[in-house]
């Protein structure tokens, strides 16, 4: 309902891994399930690039097949610990599903891998303060979570949220190439060089 994008992220090897499990309805979790099980692959992380709800609705349902506990900064673990509190206040529902356990906890230059490839965690608070984002190096592609968008950037006006972070942030993700293909939380994917181009808030 809040257009949020998750990301299965596998290579010839056959394993996966789950980036910010967003399905809030059944059919969503569903088609998860279904795609993975279709390609014969194999989960091995849950991560997340932040704490809000939005990013982790479907997070019950990975855990109930595959047993991966989600992946978080510290900044954002509490977030993750009260998931059902965020539905309540934010949205004024209460969740059919009792979230999993925080499994591990993320930090500047993990490195997480699967099959033949490896994300690399960075540091990104401002939306957040536990925000990060996931960079492959190999593939020169950028899971930016509510950082960056297509010519625009996540709100800081959420608790932990801070307008001189996310800015510091976006500064340090334009030092990757240019041609680093950005895959973001919401929206369609653009280029870390599109984004220095148009994007006002790249350029300050």
């Amino acid at each position: 309902m809040l257009q949020e994008n998750t990301w299965v992220v596998s290579d010839d090897s056959g394993e996966c891994v789950i980036i910010d499990c967003g399905a809030y309805y059944e059919d969503e979790r569903k088609a998860i399930v279904e795609y993975i099980d279709s390609h014969a692959l194999k989960p091995v992380r849950l991560v997340a690039t932040h704490g809000h709800l939005d990013h982790n609705f479907g997070n019950a349902t990975i855990y109930s097949h595959y047993g991966l506990k989600p992946e978080v900064a510290s900044g954002d673990s509490s977030m993750m610990e009260h998931l059902d509190v965020q539905a309540e206040k934010f949205y004024g529902m209460k969740m059919d599903c009792q979230f999993p356990p925080v499994g591990n906890i993320l930090s500047e230059g993990d490195v997480i891998k699967f099959g033949f490839h490896e994300l690399r965690v960075i540091e990104t608070p401002g939306h957040s303060k536990g925000s990060v984002c996931f960079y492959c190096e190999e593939e020169n592609v950028l899971f930016s979570g509510d950082t960056l968008f297509h010519m625009s950037i996540g709100r800081t006006d959420f608790e932990g949220g801070s307008m001189m972070q996310i800015i510091q942030s976006l500064r340090h993700l334009a030092q990757l190439p240019d041609t680093t293909k950005v895959m973001p939380g919401h929206d369609v994917c653009t280029t870390i060089g599109d984004e220095l181009a148009h994007n006002p808030y790249m350029d300050r």
